[in-house]
């Protein structure tokens, strides 16, 4: 693996665009961690995707290489959020933060990149 660490806000980018992800959440979790997991194929860096639970039964299993599929530790609000600045700031490499969401962004430590979902978006092809 490469010295970057990716730390995608999941809810937040797979939520962005009004596509009925809402009428089967599973279903929207597999298909963004599928594409983020193609992705991954291209390069070495580190990713973790962070979903608000409850994480689908089988979207975890899409994990591996040098992707992590994980659930916030606790449901409620701000669950991944708080995840997320978690992660970012235990990580001991540097760090790309995806999610356009402007409460979490403002929580993160100086230094921490940030990449809007649809910079993000455009960058998987999803």
């Amino acid at each position: 693996m490469t010295g970057r660490t990716w730390v995608v806000d999941a809810n937040n980018v797979f939520g962005s665009r009004p596509d009925g992800w809402w009428n089967d959440r599973e279903a929207a979790q597999r298909r963004f961690t599928q594409r983020v997991a193609e992705w991954c194929r291209g390069h070495d860096d580190a990713v973790i995707i962070v979903f608000d639970a409850p994480l689908g039964p089988d979207v975890a299993e899409l994990g591996g290489g040098n992707l992590r599929v994980i659930e916030a530790p606790r449901r409620g609000r701000n669950a991944a959020d708080d995840h997320v600045v978690e992660l970012a700031a235990e990580s001991k490499h540097p760090v790309t933060v995806v999610s356009s969401d402007r409460g979490l962004r403002a929580r993160l430590e100086p230094g921490v990149d940030v990449w809007g979902v649809g910079r993000f978006r455009d960058l998987i092809g999803y």
